[in-house]
């Protein structure tokens, strides 16, 4: 009998893995399943990143194996990106590697610097991978509650000294997933202090970090005082400019933890497609204009949303940034129960809170993924099943 190890028998299914299989039963009953569950963009690439792969795919140059870090002109568009948008100098030779999408890094980082029983430091709710990633390195998790009293920040002087001395890894993401939560320079800052009292590696995810409203400008823990010398920064071209099919994304920060991690990946992968490098590098170097249409669609199908949700009874903040909003379950439901019963009775598809912590108990998250018109259909559908809603 094949039997997985202990930590791969212990570990569940993957969230949206379980959700592309209710979309896929409900599909089959021919059901129309409007998808507001998975946050993979619906926007096209722009036509000029498409160009360019196209053209560098017939070079039989870009046909052998990449280098494993990544090529150093993609590094040095990187780091170009990085000076332009947030006025952060980076070494392309020292300070950049290339990922298959930031998740794989994120993924991996667990690997490279967990020995087993060591702590890592994860927010909760939060995406998945933190705290799969430690499960499976062996590592342990210690939970950093993510509340709406704290406008979903970690409080790091809630966190015991025993834990913190044992902890390698601590994992922060802003724009928030699943939340929509946003922080200042400030907050990045004392992460920085945190991390230096303990020797501890700030991991930041900042996937969404381009995604955001009403003139918000994003900063990066790059620019935190002491950032390179305890924390890296995981990027991607996913959301900022509709590439999640590509996998192609970056780590930027301290040398040290960067040259660990690109050892570790020249054992494990050969890098990427040099043709997706290639149009990686005419995304973060040429016109921009897609990125400001982008966010201006996203906050369109934003305000329609809040709109919904308010015809329905609830009161919401406006998210700045990230394309989620992250809203209670009526109080006679679970995450789960009201999530399958949105799908049942309206086929809308959200994502129950729980999936991303037990912090997240008592949430539903939604992506605004599906164009106005139809996420406007979506909440006309479940104001037909719901009407208005008593918290």
């Amino acid at each position: 009998m094949i039997t997985a190890n202990n930590a791969m028998q212990n570990l569940p299914a993957y969230l949206f893995a379980r959700i592309e299989r209710k979309i896929a039963q409900a599909q089959a009953e021919g059901r129309d399943v409007i998808n507001l569950g998975i946050g993979d963009p619906d926007i096209p690439t722009p036509k000029n990143i498409i160009d360019t792969i196209a053209a560098s795919v017939y070079d039989t140059e870009n046909h052998r194996y990449p280098s494993s870090v990544g090529l150093l002109a993609y590094r040095q568009a990187v780091a170009g990106w990085y000076k332009k948008r947030f006025d952060v100098e980076l070494d392309p030779e020292k300070e950049v590697v290339s990922l298959l999408g930031s998740k794989e890094g994120l993924a991996h980082v667990a690997f490279a610097f967990l020995n087993p029983g060591d702590i890592s430091l994860i927010p909760d709710p939060a995406y998945p991978v933190y705290n799969i990633a430690t499960l499976l390195a062996n590592g342990q998790p210690y939970i950093l509650p993510l509340t709406e009293e704290n406008k979903f920040l970690p409080q790091f002087s809630d966190i015991p000294s025993e834990a913190a001395r044992r902890a390698k890894l601590l994992f922060i993401n802003y724009p928030n997933n699943p939340t929509g939560a946003v922080c200042d320079i400030g907050f990045f800052n004392e992460a920085v202090e945190f991390a230096k009292s303990y020797d501890i590696l700030v991991c930041h995810d900042a996937a969404y970090s381009e995604i955001s409203f009403d003139g918000l400008k994003m900063p990066s823990f790059m620019q935190a005082e002491g950032a390179k010398e305890v924390g890296i920064e995981f990027h991607s071209l996913s959301k900022t400019y509709n590439m999640t099919g590509w996998r192609i994304g970056w780590i930027v920060g301290n040398k040290e933890a960067i040259e660990i991690m690109g050892r570790f990946k020249s054992n494990v992968d050969s890098g990427v497609f040099q043709p997706v490098q290639y149009a990686a590098i005419e995304a973060l170097s040429g016109p921009q204009d897609s990125v400001s249409k982008m966010k201006m669609i996203y906050q369109e199908r934003r305000d329609e949303a809040i709109k919904g949700l308010e015809r329905m009874g609830w009161k919401i903040d406006n998210p700045r940034a990230s394309f989620y909003l992250w809203a209670k379950v009526p109080p006679e439901f679970t995450s789960d129960s009201f999530a399958e019963y949105i799908l049942e009775k309206s086929s809308v598809v959200i994502t129950p809170g729980n999936g991303y912590g037990k912090h997240g108990e008592g949430y539903f998250r939604i992506a605004l993924t599906a164009d106005k018109a139809r996420i406007a259909e979506a909440f006309e559908r479940m104001y037909s099943v719901l009407g208005k809603v008593s918290f």
